[in-house]
């Protein structure tokens, strides 16, 4: 059974029309990427998928007690309120210590529980969200252009790492990305959205479309070719657990022009 089926979903936010008869359903563990211009309704297109939109017209059906992690575009914490990791893993429930060091090291975020949530370099702080994104043990787990913000080696090494979270916990992973060659690599399918679905299908199919390339123009998939080269070679490194998606790239590359 699927996780997520989206049906046929409408949004008309403030009398526009956003979002128009989108379908789309999540499988369990897969890696889902949804891309698409600014204005493209992929913000929405989230909220409306955790019920903080309800649509117009269609329907979101969940997997029966479906539990969601999810890692929001950014969150603004008050420099100058001192708060620790841990203390943030704590809200709004607390968690054991156990649970805590848990999620933090799944996210690669280990040894930085005493820090000051202030302190953090942008990829510590998102690896923080994403730890507290996945200390409910989600069966989906859902992220909002969780790398703005960060340089291209270290959004390439996030998406590694989100593949590694896939790989132990057999999650499914749906996020909405503005960059188009590192999530292409990572994902094992892609929807474009323009206001309505363009275009679904494997990276290398939608990539290749007219509808993508109409949006985001012939070069995205020269870096495509590119990243995916660069993965082509077998690694044999400690973190390839066997997930069966093809995916063996276990180094964060710094190649290929960003998108």
């Amino acid at each position: 059974m699927s996780l997520l089926d989206v049906s046929g979903v409408t949004v008309r936010l403030s009398g526009q029309t956003v979002l128009s008869h989108v379908d789309l359903s999540i499988e369990p563990g897969e890696i889902v990427t949804i891309v698409g211009p600014n204005g493209s309704g992929k913000t929405t297109l989230l909220r409306t998928i955790i019920g903080a939109v309800a649509p117009s017209q269609g329907q979101v059906i969940r997997a029966p007690g479906l539990r969601v992690g999810y890692v929001p575009q950014k969150l603004h914490i008050d420099p100058t309120l001192p708060m620790t990791v841990r203390r943030f893993l704590d809200l709004p429930v607390r968690v054991t210590e156990a649970a805590a060091a848990e999620a933090l090291a799944e996210a690669g975020a280990e040894g930085l529980a005493a820090r000051q949530m202030a302190d953090l370099s942008g990829g510590q702080f998102q690896r923080v969200l994403l730890a507290r994104a996945l200390l409910g043990k989600p069966q989906l787990l859902i992220l909002d252009e969780a790398t703005q913000g960060l340089d291209q080696p270290g959004s390439a090494e996030f998406y590694l790492q989100i593949e590694r979270v896939r790989a132990d916990l057999g999650c499914a992973v749906l996020m909405v990305s503005h960059e188009l060659h590192v999530v292409m690599a990572a994902s094992d399918r892609v929807i474009c959205l323009n206001g309505h679905v363009c275009c679904h299908g494997a990276p290398e199919q939608v990539a290749s479309a007219p509808e993508y390339r109409a949006l985001f123009g012939t070069g995205t998939r020269g870096a495509l070719a590119l990243y995916r080269h660069e993965h082509d070679h077998a690694h044999d490194h400690d973190h390839d657990h066997g997930h069966g998606h093809g995916h063996h790239h276990d180094h964060a590359h710094n190649h290929g022009p960003a998108a």
